[in-house]
């Protein structure tokens, strides 16, 4: 008995294959909400650099940690800060994260898209320096939304080498 398939049976099957794959590819052993948000974000970041001249930062696995547990903190916390409210500063964050060298941060809080507020912190000159800084190599993105179901949200882009 042959099974006969039309075109669009076809396709369908391609693309629930094709989104496996890319799963495979850009999944993330990080849980909570915005991880995986680097992977989002990768083209806006090689694009701000590459305007620039220069070379492409990777998505890092660590730093998305680190972005994320700071965007938890800041929605739990209800406030965007680069200290948390027991006093763990950001070097201090990265230490116990595991982040070795030198690292940046940048913080964001609102109803926006990843599209969006790539553009705020190239439009702010020191967000900007740190996403244009040639010592950074990697980075991790990672946002998690406000309680009570709202659309704003507590973004964290981690830089690091």
């Amino acid at each position: 008995m042959a099974i006969r398939m039309t075109g669009a049976a076809l396709r369908a099957i391609a693309l629930g294959g094709l989104l496996v794959l890319a799963a495979c590819q850009t999944g993330s052993k990080i849980t909570g909400e915005g991880s995986g948000a680097s992977q989002s974000g990768v083209a806006y970041m090689q694009a701000a650099r590459a305007e620039y001249g220069l070379p492409p930062l990777r998505p890092d696995a660590t730093l998305e940690a680190a972005a994320l547990q700071q965007a938890k903190y800041m929605a739990s916390a209800g406030r965007m800060s680069h200290t948390t409210s027991w006093g763990r500063d950001f070097a201090t964050r990265m230490r116990e994260g595991g982040v070795n060298g030198r690292a940046a941060e940048n913080i964001a809080f609102g109803g926006m898209d990843t599209a969006k507020v790539f553009s705020m912190w190239m439009n702010s000159p020191g967000h900007r320096r740190n996403m244009l800084n040639p010592a950074y190599s990697k980075f991790g993105l990672a946002y998690v939304r406000e309680g009570g179901g709202g659309d704003r949200r507590y973004w964290a882009l981690v830089l690091g080498n």
